[in-house]
């Protein structure tokens, strides 16, 4: 099980850290584009929970068995992508949010907002990017954006692939 996990995880990790980093050196920030790609990169999860159940449990797996097997695939696939968000953050000297601050104040600025919207709104950011600062609190902000999916994902491919005849095995 622990190659299994670790070879699709890290299949997936892979995935999702490079759509990342490459999405964002292209200069396409997308939030559809980044769920999208969680999505694509974690159904390594399906994968991995099917030829597990394929090759070493001979074709049947139980419910509970392949949540394990999924939540182990999407841990290692979450820790590849806190780990590439912290390579990015460092090699572009943390610049992110100030960057993204300064963004979402232009973009008020565009839509007509008042002064005093924008202080507050400027406030809050400080406040939010001083919490950003903490790596621990930066880590658990990245998990939680891929958390959602991983655990959706998992929950689904689980509950499909304790089925036998779901997408059987072949015959070699």
């Amino acid at each position: 099980m622990t190659r299994i996990i670790l070879l699709y995880g890290s299949t997936a990790g892979g995935i999702v850290t490079a759509i990342m980093l490459l999405s964002i050196g292209s200069g396409v920030h997308s939030v559809v584009l980044g769920y999208l790609s969680m999505l694509v990169a974690l159904s390594m999860v399906f994968i991995g929970i099917k030829r597990y159940r394929d090759e070493q449990l001979g074709g049947t797996i139980r419910f509970w068995t392949a949540i394990a097997v999924g939540l182990g695939i999407s841990g290692v696939a979450s820790l590849f992508y806190a780990l590439g968000w912290e390579a990015y953050l460092y090699a572009t000297d943390y610049r992110f949010m100030p960057e993204y601050t300064a963004s979402l104040i232009e973009a008020q600025r565009a839509a007509g907002a008042s002064a005093q919207e924008i202080a507050k709104m400027s406030a809050e950011m400080d406040a939010f990017a001083k919490s950003y600062e903490n790596p621990l609190i930066r880590l658990l902000f990245t998990l939680s954006e891929i958390a959602p999916v991983a655990l959706i994902v998992t929950l689904i491919a689980a509950a499909l692939l304790r089925k036998p005849g779901f997408l059987p095995a072949r015959a070699r």
